[in-house]
C-alpha cells in the first residue's frame, strides 16, 4: 500500500484489508513489522490488558485516547479505532470523534448497544433505538474534521432483534451517513453471504473474526469472495499472549529459570533490535556535546 493512500481508497480496491487487533505501541509495532498496514485498536483488548477485565463497558473514552496517542506516535499504519457506544449520547459521540481524530484515528467505529455495552460475542446485549443510533452516526459525520476519517456503524441486532432487523438497521445507518457497515456476530457462513448481498453494493463491509465467538472463522480470501472489504481480528493477540504467558510463567515456576523456555523467547539483543534501541541510541548521540561524546568513547576504550 502506498504510504499516502487513504483508508477510504484502500477499502475501495482488492484485496480485502486484514486488520489485526492491537492494544499498545508494542503490539502495533510488531504487527506493523509483520507487514500489516491497517491496524484495529480494540476496546476489548484494552479492557483485557489495561484492567484485566472483560469487555463490558468499563473502558472510557479518555483511556482509549491515552492508548491511541502513543500508538500513532510509534507507527504509521492506518488505524481503525473502537469507539464502543460513543460513551454516551450524540454529544458524547461528537467529543469522541474529535478526540480520536486528533489522536490519530483514520476510522472510528460506533455500535448501537445501550449502556453498559458488552463484547459483541457475549449474550445479554441491549440496543438503543435505531433512530437514536442514526443520530449518533449523523453527529459523528458532522464532527469529523476530515472526510477521510471514516465512520464505521456497527449493529448488534442479530443477537437481539434477529438477522432481518439487523440488515434493516445497517441500511438505516448507511442512510444516516456511515462510511463502513458492520453487522456483528452473524452465526453462519450463509448469514455472512446474506449481509454482503443485502448491503455490499454501496459501502464497504466489515467482518469480525473472534476465536471461539459466534461467527464461523473464515479466511480473508473467502470473506473477500463473499463481498467484504475489511476483516478484523480484534482480541486474537491477547488470546495468543494469554496462552503463551501462562506457559512462560508456568515454566518459570516449575524450573526456577527461564532456560527451558528460551527457544520461545526473544533474547535481550533480539528485543532491542525489534523496538529499535540501536537506532535510538545513535539518534541520541547526534545531539551530544563533543565533550560528552569524547568521554563516552574514552570510557568504552578502558
Amino acid at each position: 500500500m502506498h504510504e499516502a493512500e487513504s483508508l477510504r481508497s484502500r477499502l475501495a480496491r482488492k484485496p480485502i484489508v486484514v486488520a489485526p487487533g492491537v492494544y499498545d505501541p508494542f503490539t502495533a509495532l510488531v504487527a506493523s513489522q509483520a507487514g500489516f498496514t491497517v491496524l484495529y485498536v480494540s476496546g476489548a483488548a484494552i479492557a483485557y490488558t489495561r484492567l484485566g477485565r472483560p469487555d463490558v463497558g468499563l473502558i472510557g473514552m479518555t483511556e482509549v485516547v491515552d492508548t491511541l496517542t502513543p500508538i500513532r506516535e510509534r507507527v504509521g499504519a492506518l488505524l481503525v479505532v473502537d469507539g464502543d457506544t460513543g460513551y454516551g449520547n450524540a454529544l458524547n459521540v461528537v467529543r469522541t470523534v474529535r478526540e480520536f481524530e486528533r489522536a490519530g484515528a483514520n476510522a472510528i467505529q460506533f455500535e448501537d448497544q445501550d449502556f453498559p455495552k458488552r463484547c459483541g460475542h457475549l449474550d445479554g446485549k441491549v440496543l438503543i433505538p435505531a433512530a437514536e443510533m442514526c443520530g449518533k452516526v449523523k453527529a459523528a459525520v458532522d464532527a469529523r474534521r476530515s472526510q477521510e476519517t471514516l465512520i464505521v456503524a456497527r449493529t448488534d441486532a442479530v443477537a437481539v432483534e434477529g438477522f432481518d432487523r439487523a440488515i434493516e438497521r445497517a441500511a438505516q445507518y448507511r442512510e444516516a451517513g456511515a462510511d463502513v457497515l458492520f453487522v456483528e456476530a452473524p452465526k453462519t457462513r450463509d448469514d455472512l453471504a446474506r449481509i454482503a448481498t443485502a448491503l455490499g453494493r454501496t459501502l464497504p463491509l466489515m467482518a469480525n473474526m473472534v476465536e471461539g465467538g459466534q461467527t464461523p472463522p473464515l479466511p480473508a480470501s473467502e470473506l473477500e469472495a463473499l463481498g467484504f472489504a475489511l476483516v478484523i481480528f480484534p482480541g486474537g493477540i491477547v488470546r495468543a499472549l494469554g496462552k503463551m504467558a501462562g506457559e512462560y510463567y508456568g515454566s518459570l515456576a516449575a524450573h526456577g529459570t527461564t532456560e527451558p523456555f528460551r527457544a520461545r523467547m526473544l533474547d535481550f539483543d533480539g528485543l532491542n533490535a525489534l523496538i529499535g534501541t540501536p537506532d535510538m541510541i545513535a539518534l541520541g548521540r547526534r545531539y551530544e556535546t563533543p565533550g560528552r561524546a569524547a568521554g563516552r568513547k574514552a570510557g568504552m576504550q578502558r
